[in-house]
């Protein structure tokens, strides 16, 4: 039985490969690289339509006994204790499949996380809504969030990683929130984007374990 964790780790464009290599050398065997944006709530970044900020998202499947090492060398490395440095965190995995470098027939223990402080909401949306989705987030208390673009490459991981049939076109939105405003967000998204009318979108929330670089 191993005790597996999804590692997620959030920076600027072009740094994701630098995240791969630290996360290598503490034990970790490999990730998946996504393009995405971030928002930030700085009124004269928006006045010059420069709120919108190139991210890469890293997604990486790690044993117990290297995530936290791993985490905890990213968070040294690019110094993610500094404002927008970039964020990491700690997710639980149920169950796994199609991730061979781990080995054959793995037997994942079902690990609930608890006394979590802050949750990873995912909102997935058709292209376009995404900004909607930050929108609603921030009216209900959101500081941000990032929009991963769901097509092109890496498609077929991201269906695997969040089991779930995603098309191309779709965006996913990643908001990580304290537990005292988490089901707010929630209700702030599915009422203003019709999240229970069929085809309009899947919304859910995953406690997390570990976070770096979040204020």
């Amino acid at each position: 039985m191993l005790e597996l964790f999804l590692l997620c780790c959030i920076v600027d464009n072009g740094k994701g490969s630098k995240v791969l290599k630290i996360a290598k050398n503490n034990g970790v065997k490999g990730g998946t690289v996504f393009l995405g944006s971030g928002t930030v709530r700085n009124r004269v970044l928006e006045f010059l339509a420069l709120d919108d900020i190139k991210k890469e998202i890293v997604l990486m499947v790690v044993k117990h006994e290297n995530g936290k090492a791993a985490a905890e060398a990213l968070n040294r490395e690019l110094a993610l204790h500094k404002p927008n440095h970039g964020i990491a965190f700690l997710v639980p995995i149920n169950s796994l499949a199609g991730v061979h470098n781990l080995g054959k027939n793995i037997e994942v223990e079902d690990k609930a996380v608890t006394n979590s402080v802050y949750n990873a909401i995912f909102t997935v949306v058709d292209k376009g809504r995404g900004s909607f989705v930050v929108d609603a987030a921030k009216d209900a208390g959101a500081r941000g969030a990032t929009i991963i673009h769901a097509r092109g490459s890496g498609i077929h991981e991201t269906s695997t990683l969040f089991a779930m049939q995603i098309e191309p076109e779709k965006e996913i939105v990643l908001i990580l929130a304290a537990n005292d405003i988490c089901s707010g967000i929630i209700s702030s998204i599915t009422e203003k984007l019709d999240i229970e009318e069929p085809g309009k979108g899947i919304i859910f929330s995953v406690g997390v374990s570990e976070t770096y670089g979040l204020y």
